[in-house]
């Protein structure tokens, strides 16, 4: 699958086949996330993969009751948790680039994934400190993002995207 392509069908899975996924699969994946750019190569990012069915049903109690990520967290064979240590990025125009360092990271491997037949969703709807207690995660490292991995068991349709004439602009900001 080309990166195109891999973008272009990528979808948020929140049903999962009982199936397990090959570890060689997600040091595939764990790769890919680990050779995203970031802040001054500093790769402030940390990756818990929790394969553990008693250690992913404590973590269920991180998520809102009415989130509806909830029941992929539930039923997929892993989830991995996405972390960043602040102190190993850089702030600009009061932006703090560890979000954005882990998030490239974060879609190289929910692409990764998707290219690899494995699916994902993106979630950041959760109880910081609930994760952090159950994991173990020290101060000051922040929970940027969680996604359960495994086999879809649901294809979902493409959602709307903006047309390009709506989002981009030429040489300077244009009002529509």
């Amino acid at each position: 699958m080309d990166i195109f392509q891999a973008i272009r069908d990528r979808r948020s899975i929140r049903r999962y086949q009982d199936l397990p996924v090959e570890p060689e699969k997600i040091d595939q994946i764990l790769e890919a996330a680990r050779l995203a750019p970031s802040w001054k190569n500093l790769q402030c990012w940390r990756f818990i993969v929790v394969s553990d069915t008693s250690v992913r049903q404590r973590l269920l109690k991180a998520f809102h009751a009415d989130n509806p990520g909830t029941k992929a967290i539930a039923g997929a064979p892993i989830t991995i948790v996405v972390c960043a240590d602040p102190r190993e990025s850089g702030v600009e125009n009061d932006i703090s680039y560890y979000i954005a360092d882990t998030a490239i990271a974060f879609e190289h491997l929910c692409l990764a994934a998707h290219a690899l037949g494995l699916g994902t969703c993106w979630m950041g709807w959760f109880e910081e400190a609930a994760i952090k207690t159950v994991l173990g995660i020290p101060e000051p490292f922040k929970v940027v993002g969680v996604t359960p991995l495994g086999y879809p068991d649901q294809a979902p349709k493409p959602r709307p995207r903006k047309n390009l004439d709506e989002i981009v602009h030429h040489n300077r900001w244009e009002a529509p």
